[in-house]
């Protein structure tokens, strides 16, 4: 856009959220940082988009006058960004911004031990943390939490939220007092349990389970790329099952959101050399790794394909809750030979973005790079399983059969018989 309709598109989004509120700080706060500084796929013209917005807030905060609040501006924030199309561009409050913080900084929160996915009938249980309140009262990964403190959680059969989700689940923990929750496993009744809290890692830890003929296939559950350990996290549960004499290795990264870059590039180079090329605006950076290492570019380059740390058959379970660095790592563990199983993910793949704060005490995360092969191709928006299988909830909870890991068992049993037979 020439520099006077630049000017004059400013001019006239400044003048419609004209006159000073929280809410129009916050718009003004935001929508300055994505005009100036937004570099992701979105062929949306930011410039109109502000000015329509700008008016769509000013129309909101007319009764309010200069007392119309942050959360009207997010609101309309939130409005703005899902007409962009970047899922990677969005508003948090302060409360989401202090969760960010809480893993990546990997502080000491208080926490029951579980984390949680919002479903039909509760809280599906995610992740146990050893040694954690949770697991001393035997709470498993794929229970359902159905009740938290008297009020119901989850979704209802008609799909609509239920007064407890993820959100107000960490906030109960945060709160240190114990939970009074209503699990229920497959096969059995629901049981009343009083869950505590206690000073926790606010991450999670890659967990390793066996399954599979004769247990011989580790179940590596990997929760987040966001902490500075995460890879190194990783490389000890991939240690572990090699030591412990594993045929094949499972991934399951299907309730991963991402996280860093260099974490997730060093952990798909367990598979083979990774070279993960970024551009911004008047610039551009490639990320390497090797052998579980974030290395030099140039190092992954010379590198053989098959220098690696894994070599044997290897799949990568993903679904909708995948996103970002974590349909990174799938990528590129797919081209060192991972058969992928699950559904379609979410869709950010292909970018980056930073966190910017905002007058709220949230943050902005906004896309500010594109990523690309090492041959100059863009890389995939989203991953596609090789193998569909969805996460059947209903059969997990009232059966306790994970159908996607079902799938994944016997795409690596096929594998393994094709390359029997070629032997």
């Amino acid at each position: 856009m020439p520099t006077r309709r630049r000017a004059c598109a400013l001019a006239l989004l400044t003048a419609l959220t004209a006159g000073a509120s929280p809410a129009t700080d916050l718009f003004d706060a935001a929508t300055r940082t994505v005009q100036t500084r937004y570099y992701g796929w979105s062929t949306v013209d930011r410039q109109q988009l502000g000015v329509k917005y700008g008016a769509v807030l000013a129309e909101k905060c007319a009764p309010q006058g200069d007392a119309c609040d942050y959360a009207t501006g997010r609101a309309v924030l939130g409005d703005l960004f899902k007409e962009l199309g970047d899922d990677h561009t969005n508003i948090r409050d302060a409360e989401g911004a202090e969760r960010i913080a809480e893993v990546t900084y990997n502080r000491a929160v208080n926490r029951t031990g579980v984390r949680v996915a919002r479903v039909k009938g509760g809280l599906l249980v995610t992740s146990v943390m050893p040694d954690s309140p949770a697991e001393r009262a035997d709470v498993r990964r794929f229970d359902l939490i159905t009740q938290v403190n008297g009020e119901a959680a989850g979704k209802d059969v008609a799909d609509a939220n239920l007064p407890v989700g993820p959100n107000e689940f960490v906030r109960l923990e945060r709160a240190g007092s114990p939970l009074r929750v209503s699990v229920r496993r497959a096969g059995g009744a629901d049981r009343d349990l009083t869950l505590p809290t206690e000073k926790l890692l606010a991450r999670d830890a890659p967990t390793l389970a066996w399954a599979g003929p004769e247990g011989k296939t580790a179940v590596i559950q990997y929760p987040t790329f966001l902490s500075s350990d995460s890879s190194e996290l990783f490389l000890a549960r991939v240690a572990e099952a090699q030591a412990r004499g594993a045929r094949a290795i499972v991934v399951d990264v299907r309730y991963n959101g991402g996280g860093s870059l260099g974490e997730c590039v060093a952990a798909a180079s367990t598979f083979g050399p990774v070279l993960y090329k970024t551009r911004w605006q008047g610039g551009a950076y490639t990320y390497g790794g090797l052998r579980g290492e974030e290395v030099l570019p140039f190092l992954a380059r010379a590198a053989r394909p098959d220098w690696s740390l894994w070599h044997g058959p290897l799949a990568v379970l993903v679904g909708p809750n995948t996103a970002s660095c974590a349909e990174v790592f799938t990528h590129y563990a797919r081209q060192a030979g991972a058969i992928v199983v699950g559904e379609k993910t979410r869709g950010v793949g292909n970018s980056g973005v930073v966190f910017q704060p905002m007058p709220d005490g949230g943050v902005l995360a906004v896309t500010v790079l594109r990523a690309y092969s090492d041959g100059d191709q863009p890389l995939p928006a989203f991953i596609t399983p090789d193998v569909a299988a969805p996460t059947d909830i209903g059969v997990l909870t009232a059966q306790g059969r994970d159908t996607t890991l079902e799938a994944a068992l016997t795409a690596l049993s096929a594998l393994a018989t094709r390359t029997r037979t070629r032997g």
